[in-house]
């Protein structure tokens, strides 16, 4: 299944990014791609997360996200109609009064994507993600 990893430094504490990437409803207000997105169900640690995305074309899907505040938040797929499968997770780490955030992501298509195909879609929008993360840390947090 292609895959993808991510390292990023940002200058607010493990707490302060968990709070932003925890914040799923939010995501339209700092993400452009996502047009939408909502708690379908909450069960203990457990979030059924609906998101509704614009990358060259519009599709839904859903991931239930598993919270362990502040370090971690993992992902499986609940359903949707581009993705047959996909995990990741967000793991934070205090490093000198900043967070060390390392993002991963793996998926496979409900359609036929080549492998290099594949793994283009995942990190084609990584930069700007990540930009936006950054923007949001700056507006909520003032670093």
């Amino acid at each position: 299944m292609p895959g993808t990893q991510h390292t990023e430094v940002f200058n607010c504490t493990p707490q302060e990014f968990w709070n932003i990437v925890a914040d799923y409803e939010k995501y339209p207000e700092f993400i452009s791609e996502v047009k939408g997105c909502r708690v379908l169900k909450a069960d203990g640690g457990k979030k059924l997360v609906e998101f509704k995305v614009s990358v060259i074309k519009s599709f839904t899907y859903t991931l239930w996200m598993t919270e362990t505040p502040p370090a971690t938040i993992s992902w499986e797929f609940g359903g949707g109609d581009i993705f047959r499968s996909q995990t990741g997770s967000w793991t934070l780490q205090e490093e000198a009064g900043r967070t060390r955030a390392v993002y991963a992501v793996e998926a496979a298509f409900s359609l036929f994507v080549p492998g290099p195909v594949a793994k283009t879609l995942l990190t084609v929008n990584l930069p700007s993600m990540m930009g936006a993360y950054r923007k949001r840390v700056k507006d909520m947090y003032g670093k």
